[in-house]
């Protein structure tokens, strides 16, 4: 482990000192161990491919999203209508125009299906390919596939964490929940960059700007931080005093790289998303999801290897027409933005984007809850659809069909191992690598490495 000590203890925040603050965030960035994980990587090809996870925290409903019934009845295909998309007979929902206008260069799943309403066992089932964690005992069982990610391939830049959570990567309010590492170690977690927003909805007023880690500013209105020392000044300092003392000069290079990533050039430029042009940057829209969108976008093309944009609170079983009426415009805004930025960078054949949460929605209707009586939809698992678009992935493809009413799938159904096993085809991870979990046992990633035929 490298510790980094420099200048007083001074407090930091209440009951943390400085010194502290700065140890536990390279902790929380790196894991334990990475120097030692660089070393093994030195000698290694740089990875090239880069993963997106747009993950919809909550459980977004398929008729309002991806999988619209237009033609059945009134309490089943909801308020909203649908979209024409440019592949003929192929509708989203009408919250979603411009992802409609885009569907020649991404393809959908609408045939994913676990068959469980139960929000934890969903979650893990769906970041991890396997059954394992449900609500009686949340505790993480298998790795994440942004961990794996992070284990087999590392950083596309080495100096630059491999697996990134904005602002946090969490699933049903446990952070980092089953996007975590589990039994690979803690060097594999997502580095989370902002704590004290971690949890943002889709109509925040908090106006995103760079990570408080590096601006050292909360640039949401009514802060009470006034009294916090910018970090960013703090890692300056650190850094100095390291240059200074000649530290650095005695570190193994794999140290001074695991450091890098904290107090480096690469990281604060990726990170910031103030150097962006704001009229580029305003595609993305200035809700925490759009902005993180766009960070998302700047840290794979700098070289993180994979990254998860959170965007919670779909667990709409009241209040349809607000809930789900107001997030999914804004999704609609941060995905075709994204994929007309990665397709102008020439980065849309590298970085694979995928769009999905843990479950899909009741397809009937119901009334609401006893204290909000307006209609919503219920959990449901028999029936979800996914997004997936760049990476190699063949565009404009719509794997599977549901029933009439979005209750089942009725054509190709799929677990959501095939979904993950498509994102590890596509980044040339053999899903058939085993890792020992703590019992010692040798795990392979998932027991069912087979790809969607027809998107690879």
């Amino acid at each position: 482990m490298l510790a980094l000590r420099t200048g007083t203890g001074s407090r930091d925040c209440p009951g943390q000192t400085r010194r502290a603050a700065l140890k536990a965030g390279f902790l929380g960035l790196t894991g334990l161990g990475l120097a030692d994980h660089l070393r093994a990587k030195a000698q290694a090809p740089t990875p090239d491919k880069a993963v997106i996870l747009l993950w919809l925290d909550g459980g977004p409903s398929q008729l309002e999203t991806f999988d619209p019934k237009p033609d059945a009845p009134a309490e089943y295909r909801g308020p909203f209508g649908v979209a024409q998309t440019r592949i003929p007979g192929v509708h989203l929902s009408a919250l979603m125009p411009e992802t409609a206008k885009r569907l020649d260069k991404v393809s959908l799943v609408r045939s994913l299906h676990h068959d469980n309403g139960d929000h934890f066992a969903a979650a893990h089932w769906m970041t991890t390919g396997r059954f394992g964690s449900n609500a009686a005992n949340q505790a993480q069982k298998y790795p994440s596939v942004g961990s794996y990610v992070a284990r087999v391939k590392g950083p596309n830049n080495p100096t630059l964490p491999a697996y990134v959570g904005l602002p946090s990567a969490e699933t049903i309010y446990l952070f980092p929940g089953y996007m975590g590492s589990a039994y690979l170690g803690g060097a594999y977690n997502p580095f989370d960059v902002d704590r004290d927003h971690k949890y943002l909805g889709a109509d925040d007023a908090t106006r995103i700007r760079s990570p408080k880690w590096l601006a050292g500013l909360n640039p949401g209105a009514g802060s009470v931080v006034a009294d916090r020392a910018p970090l960013l000044r703090q890692l300056d300092t650190v850094r100095r005093d390291l240059d200074r003392s000649g530290v650095m000069d005695t570190m193994d290079r794999f140290q001074q790289q695991a450091a890098d990533i904290v107090l480096g050039a690469a990281a604060r430029e990726a990170f910031d998303i103030d150097r962006e042009d704001p009229k580029a940057a305003d595609r993305y829209g200035q809700s925490p999801w759009g902005r993180y969108t766009l960070m998302a976008r700047r840290l794979v093309e700098a070289g993180v290897t994979f990254v998860t944009v959170d965007m919670p609170h779909w667990d709409d079983h009241a209040y349809l027409v607000t809930g789900h009426g107001g997030k999914v415009p804004v999704v609609d805004r941060a995905v075709s933005a994204l994929v007309d930025d990665l397709a102008d960078r020439g980065l849309l054949d590298r970085v694979l984007v995928v769009v999905m949460g843990e479950f899909g929605r009741t397809p009937r209707i119901n009334t609401g809850l006893p204290d909000h009586p307006t209609p919503g939809r219920d959990h449901w698992g028999n029936a979800i659809s996914a997004l997936v678009a760049g990476g190699g992935i063949r565009p404009g493809v719509v794997v599977g069909r549901t029933n009439g009413k979005a209750e089942h799938p009725v054509e190709r159904p799929l677990k959501p191992a095939a979904l993950l096993a498509t994102v590890y085809h596509q980044l040339g991870i053999d899903a058939n690598q085993t890792f020992k979990d703590h019992t010692g046992r040798p795990v392979p990633i998932l027991d069912d490495p087979d790809p969607i035929r027809e998107l690879v």
